[in-house]
């Protein structure tokens, strides 16, 4: 389904990372792990408090209250559980969207709420994209306009001629839209099937069920 003001003139696509590129069940079960309770249990959670329109790191709190995010992670990283991602983590329709809009002449960019350490774990995966950048990088989270500022800033065109891919309505979709960038919300992850059904998700410009097809899309054919 598509918008009408979607023209064939955007020159440059980027990904949002979590639930967009990168299948994150493997890192919230190691989370549920480390925590100490069953996966299913933490999933519950989870999905309750995306349905409550809260920040997802309120999950952690349920399980244990005062719970420092920044802190767990580099305790994680002592005990050797850094967080870590791999090829097989990669939604399998990311690569072969990719290439084809790099074979259609896009420029293309990942752009998304990631640790330093994320962003590294991205560049290994060699994905053939021009750019990758995380809030670490840009000292700028979604959905604060510094993040899209940051990202339009790295683009080689305006705003207009920039799609901006995610999962979420209140990270991705709306602050892109605000920026002034075409947006492409993708249903998948938690996030997709929740905002799927909500009636904001008729801002988006574009609503795919995958990536598959995305570069045809774009350029209306």
């Amino acid at each position: 389904m598509s918008d009408p003001n979607t023209s064939s003139s955007i020159r440059a696509v980027y990904f949002d990372v979590g639930e967009t590129l990168i299948n994150e069940s493997t890192e919230y079960g190691t989370w549920a792990d480390w925590l100490g309770v069953p996966r299913h249990t933490f999933s519950a959670v989870f999905g309750q408090v995306i349905a409550q329109g809260r920040d997802y790191r309120e999950v952690f709190q349920h399980f244990q209250p005062g719970f420092d995010l920044a802190a767990e992670r580099q305790r994680r990283a002592d005990a050797g559980l850094a967080e870590h991602f791999n090829g097989r983590d990669l939604y399998p329709d990311v690569r072969a969207c990719i290439a084809e809009l790099k074979a259609a002449g896009f420029f293309v960019g990942v752009a998304g709420n990631q640790t330093a350490r994320a962003g590294r774990l991205l560049h290994e995966l060699n994905l053939g994209v021009d750019l990758i950048a995380t809030s670490d990088d840009w000292g700028a989270e979604k959905p604060t306009p510094a993040f899209f500022d940051a990202l339009i800033e790295s683009a080689p065109c305006q705003p207009e001629q920039i799609a901006y891919v995610g999962d979420r309505l209140d990270n991705d979709i709306l602050p892109a839209r605000e920026a002034g960038l075409v947006t492409v919300f993708v249903k998948r992850g938690p996030w997709g099937y929740y905002y799927a059904t909500q009636p904001e998700v008729q801002q988006a410009h574009l609503r795919v069920d995958s990536l598959e097809g995305l570069a045809k899309q774009l350029t209306n054919d």
